[in-house]
């Protein structure tokens, strides 16, 4: 694989990869296994996420190129690439802003199962917070109704941290809503009406 070939923007970030990460891609790429699952152990950070997010969309920039789409040999070697990242951000990330790219990604692909299994790494490893930013952050029905399903499958506690975050208590409120009215929960039920009696005496 020449990555040179795959155009000046993914060879540039690819030169720009630190050693670790670069490691960890080729290493997945030859094994088509996740990072996870590899005998070596490397240091993976929200750098490594930034990394690795910013390859794949310069490689998914460059599949839709009318030059690469008349080149069946170097439009697989970019895809082959590509999913390797998604698996490397799929087992290690747990990132807002990623969880969007895959998903956003896998919703323009038709690839429901791959959202689906996104969702259950959405339920085991994204915190409350980072769930409430990709609801407002992403522009998609289909991810923020995903979100906001998570959230009101979590304890009643995670959702009352957020309640006093400016920035998320619309969004918590939303899931104890749901979490109260879907799911029958009096817990849920009893938080929301005290949120809503606080609000008020504020305004």
């Amino acid at each position: 694989m020449m990555i040179k070939e795959f155009g000046g923007k993914v060879a540039s970030i690819w030169e720009n990869l630190r050693p670790d990460t670069k490691k960890l891609l080729v290493g997945a790429l030859k094994t088509g296994k996740t990072a996870a699952t590899q005998p070596h152990k490397f240091y993976y950070d929200a750098h490594a996420d930034w990394e690795v997010s910013r390859l794949l969309h310069a490689l998914d920039e460059q599949s839709k190129k009318k030059t690469v789409l008349k080149n069946a040999a170097k439009l697989t070697e970019i895809k082959q690439l590509a999913d390797t990242c998604v698996r490397v951000l799929e087992s290690q990330s747990a990132s807002a802003e990623v969880f969007i790219q895959l998903a956003t990604r896998a919703v323009k692909n038709n690839d429901y199962a791959r959202l689906d299994h996104l969702a259950d790494h959405l339920a085991e490893r994204y915190s409350a917070g980072e769930i409430a930013e990709i609801v407002r952050q992403t522009d998609l029905a289909q991810i923020r109704a995903i979100a906001y399903e998570t959230l009101a499958m979590m304890s009643v506690g995670h959702l009352a941290a957020l309640l006093d975050d400016p920035l998320y208590s619309g969004i918590a409120a939303g899931a104890l809503e749901q979490k109260a009215y879907e799911f029958d929960s009096d817990e849920a039920r009893d938080l929301l009406d005290q949120f809503d009696a606080e609000k008020l005496l504020s305004e």
